[in-house]
């Protein structure tokens, strides 16, 4: 049974916070609220989490999972980033933006896509997020919780323990949030490719 795990949104208390990255780190797996919908979330190295990501969203070896990073010194060690693509990404991070790139060996094989080796990754704005991130000391394994048949993220806790009772460790609830995705910027080649238009303003990689 799914435990609930409450967390204010503007100042996420500590021990809540401690009580989701004990899971996270015991190899659960979590569902929680970020600034794009509610997404699924583990340890990078947590195969048994990884394989339910996988059956929850039923979802192949071509998806791309993303990484949520704490700031760009985190970021850095998941993936290739050079100076031009740097200042690209740092002119709109934090924010709602997904940056696909040549994963390093820092990444497990199993999380990059099959055939590109390369991994999403974002440095998000919303509080609860960075808390637990910034917990955890390293990036965070998401994919947006979006189940089989539907279009749009799952935004509401409760809607979430109702459906993943026994899928997840615990779901945390700092509030309902808006299913808005993500602008996916895609970096594999080098030079920007606007893959998905969301919320952040993909005029600034045209």
């Amino acid at each position: 049974m799914a435990r609930f795990i409450d967390i204010h949104p503007d100042n996420p208390q500590q021990r809540a916070v401690d009580q989701a990255v004990a899971l996270i780190r015991d190899g659960g797996l979590i569902a929680l609220p970020t600034d794009s919908g509610y997404a699924l979330g583990a340890q990078l190295g947590a195969a048994d989490a990884l394989a339910r990501i996988r059956s929850i969203r039923q979802v192949d070896d071509k998806h791309h999972f993303t990484l949520i990073c704490h700031d760009f010194s985190q970021l850095g060690q998941f993936v290739h980033v050079d100076n031009a693509v740097f200042r690209s990404i740092k002119s709109a991070t934090p924010g709602p933006y997904t940056f696909i790139l040549p994963a390093t060996r820092e990444v497990p094989k199993r999380l990059m896509q099959a055939k590109k080796k390369t991994v999403g990754v974002r440095i998000p704005t919303h509080t609860v997020v960075r808390a637990l991130v910034a917990e955890l000391g390293e990036p965070l394994l998401t994919s947006t919780l979006i189940l089989p048949g539907e279009t749009e993220a799952m935004s509401d806790a409760w809607s979430v323990k109702e459906a993943l009772e026994h899928e997840v460790e615990a779901v945390v609830d700092s509030g309902d949030v808006t299913p808005q995705p993500t602008t996916v910027v895609d970096f594999s080649d080098g030079v920007p490719e606007v893959v998905r238009e969301g919320a952040g303003d993909p005029s600034l990689f045209a």
